[in-house]
């Protein structure tokens, strides 16, 4: 049996600056915006290559504070081109980093090993997310 991980709910406070962070800055794609009264609308949006959606907006439930997604993790195969992308859309971030003995060192890991570079920022609520690169997936 399969069990495919679909949606991450990121709580935010307010949908409008969420929307254009994630389509507008990060390039995700517009699934659906939905809103069929003034006290619930859903934003589903997708990274590109990814089977896993992020939705975010008003009257979903849960009482989830705004910025309480932590860990969350995307992956990508250049670590230095998505630096890169964020630095273009002006997304404060890590830039690479990489572990030596536990702690966090600056730059990509040496050998540019699978699972070896990650970056981290926020959206503007303070959900945090980590890039890592793999460039081969294990499936």
């Amino acid at each position: 049996m399969d069990w495919k991980l679909e949606v991450v709910v990121a709580p935010v406070s307010d949908v409008e600056r969420a929307r254009e962070f994630y389509v507008d800055r990060l390039g995700f794609t517009l699934d659906t915006d939905f809103s069929p009264n003034d006290q619930f609308r859903v934003v589903q949006v997708t990274p590109p290559g990814s089977a896993c959606s992020i939705v975010f907006g008003t009257g979903l439930g849960g009482g989830v504070a705004p910025g309480s997604l932590k860990g969350a993790q995307l992956v990508v195969e250049d670590i230095v081109a998505a630096h890169a992308e964020l630095e273009k859309q002006g997304i404060k971030n890590s830039g690479p980093v990489h572990f030596v003995d536990g702690q966090m060192t600056p730059g990509a890991e040496p050998n540019r090993a699978d699972y070896g570079t990650f970056i981290y920022f926020d959206d503007p609520d303070g959900n945090s997310w980590a890039i890592q690169e793999i460039k081969r997936h294990l499936r």
